[in-house]
């Protein structure tokens, strides 16, 4: 069933091309977002391993606390 102005409500109005400009640009700003939480999670998790080394090594008396 083909009606005439389907296509046109299909991709309102735009080009192949403006299409699929629209969706990478969309992919990419996913990806960056994706990739920022990644990194920050990497981060934390490298920040809470050296809290913990540091705080065994104080504790063994390895490290002196500041007086």
């Amino acid at each position: 069933m083909d009606e005439p102005g389907e296509e046109r409500r299909k991709n309102a109005g735009l080009t192949d091309e403006q299409v699929e400009a629209i969706r990478e640009a969309i992919l990419r700003s996913i990806y960056e977002d994706i990739g920022r939480s990644v990194v920050r999670k990497i981060l934390w998790a490298a920040g809470a391993v050296l809290f913990a080394l540091l705080s065994w090594l104080t504790y063994h008396g390895y490290i002196h606390p500041p007086k």
